[in-house]
């Protein structure tokens, strides 16, 4: 009753409430002192005025707890997989009561405390006994403490003096106080002193044993109760003959106590001691760092690493980088994600963290690199549920500029007219960028950020059509969660490191964030269709005519100088994310997507997934398919002959009618063609021919394709035509040239005409230069200052340009 009163007295912290409660015990002591009771009532009020003298005392002068434990991360199955000092440079590993075998805790009480579940923190036997001892001998050679006194003095470590004594009698009445028994030889567990740098039964047990306290056997729980008695000469390693003397002698005590079974205390005494120091565990370093950094006041950190799994991969990881460090590739990282449950099981920053030379302790999961071509299949995906495009859909792989942006294939080729299809799989530039064009670049990177590409969020006032190919900062955290969204249906989640959500503090109690719908499902579909083929020259030398060759929808990349290459994989088990090259940025000419990194993805497939064919993904119930027309991927009209069955998604994919051919009227011998003005009543026919884009025949004539093209235009009809004027390629809108005052430097006209165009004409400011012919090259002198542009068809369409030509002068 009284200690819930003071409990309540600090609670408010007011000295009135202390004040009227001295009044009414004062009181009450007289009107007892008064009745006749004197003698038995005098000392129950000294005891009662101790009482309330002690619990000022520990209102005055609180005993703070706050121990500075190690940090431990332990994998999925809560196996010790690294750790880390304390801050005070300890291995202090902190043990909840559930961890403490039953057997340890009766071990040490009996050695160290029998009456510890009986006394109130002191026991006045013992300070009675050791007061007669340190007389009758002249010296202090015993100091009675019990295990609370010993808690107390290792939380707070003083001299030894009587006075100190006194002090640590006090704490320990404070620890009694406020900590139940339990709570009290879990503290005494955590703190009691192994030798060196090692405090706690848990850091004994991993160091001494290389075993979790729940694992040792009798003989061990013997050895680590009587260390702490004499941790300088028991330390095992040091004099095991001694400590194994010193077991067996306390291991009798036990058995006389009948603390164990008889047998089991037998087999103990016979038991070989070959106790040493053993290393802390160090595996999955680059993840153990990164929590232990993010989550400094966990003393257990409990991942979703899988021990079996994350030594798997690093054991392929630092093989395969092996295999290309004499051709300077030195390093290569890898990212395996649960697609079930979202929990990162496989984390390897590098090949080998501890070699320092070729950057290891750097964590190439985390590092901002290129992505190269592997953003493409999230472009496409866009593209599908904006109704730009379905899997068969056409596009055209040919030279086309962007304002100054002239994307190349990494060939250095182009394929004409080419399907959606094709261009992803064969990770084709040219249309990545178109679809990107069309898309809007803005939202792509808006896409991006959403998805949680920081570098990209920082950077995204600069960024631009580039992106398609590589040109923003990515990493592979990054890019493998964008594939686990594909994975996933189109919804991007969050990655899960610590096991069922146990993060600390404030954070455990905030919402995770709410799934993010990347893309449809139905688009997902599509793009993990057109990753799983095989037929494309991504595929690597090694793997094409195997037979292991693992079902998995992939995709790789290579940055720009090679210096990083990426594959990136997935199926209904596993995500896993792969890239390769050099911490220090330094390219390698062998170093590509499919060649490097590919294997490894791969290899790690095989590994942990074999031959997962019979598990994959189901037609999504909102995508149907259709006919189309094989030369534009549109719905067929009345002239298609070529057809093909395609996916498309209703209501959203386009359904306009194929347009591959348009009809014009020409002249029976098919020498010339007619306009609606033009055309005679009687002397023509009528005919169908390709409905090109000016840069696709611009291609076609310059690398001599044959194809239908419309006859010359009727050269007596006086009609302008609307529609496409030729599309100016160089020079560049609104560029700047210099060139040398002392050379004759010349720059180069050139442009995309629509299929009708014979002729074009070049006009240098409103200045007729030269008539050309739509697909020739036309050199002029440059001249300082602003220069007009123009380019005219013989349809009388005209497409004007201005740039800026300025003289270098030595």
């Amino acid at each position: 009753m009284i200690r819930l009163i003071f409990n309540k007295y600090k609670a408010t912290g007011h000295l009135i409430r202390l004040k009227k409660f001295s009044v009414t015990v004062t009181d009450l002591f007289k009107k007892i002192w008064h009745s006749g009771y004197k003698k038995p009532l005098t000392a129950l009020c000294v005891i009662i005025s101790l009482l309330i003298l002690f619990v000022l005392a520990d209102h005055i002068f609180p005993f703070r707890i706050d121990i500075p434990y190690s940090s431990i991360l332990t994998d999925s199955k809560g196996t010790t997989i690294n750790a880390c000092l304390s801050n005070d440079d300890k291995w202090r590993m902190y043990t909840g009561l559930e961890e403490i075998p039953p057997a340890i805790k009766k071990a040490i009480v009996y050695k160290e405390d029998r009456f510890f579940y009986y006394h109130f923190g002191i026991n006045p036997f013992s300070v009675a006994r050791a007061i007669v001892k340190n007389i009758v001998r002249g010296k202090r050679t015993s100091g009675a403490s019990t295990i609370t006194m010993q808690v107390a003095r290792l939380l707070e470590p003083k001299e030894r003096t009587y006075g100190n004594k006194i002090i640590e009698m006090f704490r320990a009445l404070q620890l009694e106080w406020h900590f139940s028994k339990d709570e009290i030889l879990q503290l005494y567990l955590n703190l009691v002193p192994y030798g060196g740098n090692i405090e706690g039964v848990k850091a004994a047990s991993l160091i001494y044993f290389n075993k979790m306290p729940d694992h040792l056997s009798i003989g061990e729980i013997a050895v680590l109760s009587i260390i702490p008695n004499n941790p300088n000469m028991l330390r095992p390693g040091k004099d095991n003959s001694l400590l194994h003397q010193e077991r067996n002698k306390w291991l009798n005590r036990y058995k006389k106590a009948k603390l164990f079974a008889e047998q089991d205390i037998e087999d103990a005494k016979e038991e070989a001691l070959k106790s040493s120091r053993h290393e802390i565990p160090r595996y999955a370093p680059h993840i153990a760092q990164r929590l232990f950094n993010q989550y400094p006041e966990k003393p257990v950190i409990h991942s979703t690493i899988n021990f079996e799994t994350q030594l798997k991969v690093e054991s392929i990881v630092k093989e395969h980088i092996n295999r290309w460090y004499f051709r300077n590739v030195k390093n290569a990282a890898v990212l395996v994600i649960d697609n079930k449950t979202g929990n990162v099981i496989a984390y390897a920053g590098s090949a080998d963290f501890y070699n320092e030379e070729d950057g290891g302790q750097v964590d190439g999961i985390r590092a901002i690199r290129s992505p190269g071509s592997t953003l493409k299949p999230l472009i496409y995906g866009l593209a599908i549920d904006h109704g730009l495009i379905t899997p068969k859909t056409v596009i055209s792989d040919v030279p086309v500029y962007f304002s100054g942006y002239e994307p190349e294939n990494y060939d250095g080729k182009y394929h004409g007219l080419v399907s959606v299809e094709y261009a992803l799989s064969n990770s084709l530039n040219v249309p990545a960028v178109k679809i990107l064009n069309e898309l809007n670049p803005k939202f792509v990177i808006k896409s991006l950020i959403s998805a949680g590409f920081q570098q990209v969020k920082t950077d995204r006032k600069n960024l631009g059509l580039s992106v398609a190919l590589g040109g923003c900062g990515v990493t592979l955290e990054e890019m493998t969660r964008l594939y686990y969204a594909l994975s996933n249906k189109g919804e991007l989640k969050e990655l899960n490191f610590l096991y069922k959500d146990q993060i600390a503090g404030k954070q455990k109690k905030a919402k995770r964030p709410m799934p993010v719908k990347l893309i449809s499902e139905e688009a997902a579909y599509m793009i993990t269709e057109i990753l799983t083929k095989v037929t494309r020259p991504d595929l690597p030398m090694e793997w094409q005519n195997s037979v292991n060759l693992p079902k998995v929808a992939w995709k790789t990349g290579t940055s720009y100088g090679r210096r990083d290459a990426w594959s990136i994989g997935y199926n209904k088990n596993y995500t896993i994310g792969v890239w390769a090259g050099n911490f220090s940025g330094e390219g390698v000419p062998e170093l590509s997507g499919s060649e490097t990194a590919s294997p490894l993805l791969f290899n790690i497939f095989n590994t942990l997934d074999y031959k997962s064919e019979a598990n994959w993904y189901e037609l999504p119930k909102g995508l149907e398919s259709r006919i189309v027309c094989t030369v534009t991927g549109q719905v067929p009209a009345e002239f298609c002959n070529d057809l093909a069955i395609d996916y498309y998604i209703p209501g959203i994919s386009s359904a306009k009618p194929c347009q591959h051919l348009k009809e014009v009227f020409i002249s029976p011998d098919s020498s010339v063609s007619y306009c609606t003005s033009c055309r005679p009543q009687l002397g023509y026919i009528r005919a169908l021919y390709p409905d090109y884009a000016p840069e696709v025949i611009a291609y076609f004539d310059e690398y001599r394709i044959n194809y239908k093209k419309v006859p010359p235009h009727n050269g007596e009809c006086e009609r302008i035509f609307a529609g496409s004027a030729p599309i100016i390629t160089s020079p560049l809108e609104n560029a700047e040239y210099y060139v040398d005052e002392t050379d004759s430097m010349q720059i180069a006209l050139s442009c995309n005409a629509a299929n009708d165009v014979e002729h074009v004409y070049w006009y240098i400011n409103k200045h007729f230069y030269r008539q050309a012919l739509p697909a020739e090259k036309l050199f002029f002198n440059a001249t300082e200052g602003i220069t007009e542009i123009s380019c005219s068809d013989d349809k009388g369409r005209n497409s004007d340009i201005h740039i800026q030509i300025k003289k270098i002068r030595f």
